[in-house]
């Protein structure tokens, strides 16, 4: 009886000291697990998508505004130049506010390989080459372009600064979707999701626009 007795207290103190142990093994892998989800949660503000559609939609925006300024002295249609000034009242803030995130994230305000590595500033654009329209630049004018807006005045600028504002809408437009598919910081996706719906309805307005000058 003597033995059997210790030979239960042996495997009842075995239990209990495999309990503790996976109790305490699980406290620890649950703390771990914690502390790694709040490392990914606080590394996930922005990403490299997030960076790349701030850095090329500053200068996008640049471009509309230059294009818009135009309007109040060689447009003809009091709609185009209705149209002008919302583009700008639109855009302008928007710049800032990009500028802003690119600011806080310690990176520059344009892309490398858009201004052969220099940053530029966002004033003034008139002086500034532009790239050849292509899919790949975002519907951008090229300096030729901008060249022959500037040289319009009345119908000839409504339906030039029309045509190459939807052109540029358009790029705006492929910018931002790709911005809701690929980027992360929340407050950018937001953005490019109002650039969408608003754009996408200024196009609208524009062609109808096209049929009526």
């Amino acid at each position: 009886m003597k033995r059997l007795a210790m030979l239960l207290g042996a495997v009842l103190a075995t239990a209990v000291l495999a309990a503790c142990g996976g109790a305490s093994t699980g406290a620890s892998a649950g703390t771990g697990g914690s502390m790694s989800s709040m490392g990914t949660t606080a590394s996930e503000d922005h990403n490299a998508a997030d960076v790349a559609f701030a850095q090329g939609m500053i200068p996008h925006h640049q471009q509309a505004i230059e294009m818009a300024d135009l309007a109040p002295t060689r447009a003809s249609s009091p709609d185009v130049k209705a149209l002008a000034q919302k583009i700008r009242e639109a855009q302008a803030p928007e710049i800032t506010t990009m500028t802003g995130w690119l600011t806080s994230w310690g990176e520059p305000t344009t892309a490398p390989s858009a201004s052969g590595g220099m940053d530029m500033d966002h004033g003034d654009m008139s002086s500034m080459p532009m790239a050849m329209p292509s899919a790949s630049t975002g519907g951008m004018m090229s300096e030729a372009d901008m060249a022959m807006l500037r040289n319009a005045s009345g119908r000839d600028f409504d339906r030039m600064f029309l045509t190459m504002m939807i052109q540029h809408h358009r790029g705006a437009i492929a910018m931002a979707t790709t911005e809701q598919h690929d980027g992360r910081y929340g407050p950018a996706k937001q953005l490019a999701g109002a650039i969408v719906t608003s754009q996408t309805a200024e196009i609208t307005t524009m062609q109808t626009l096209l049929q009526k000058i």
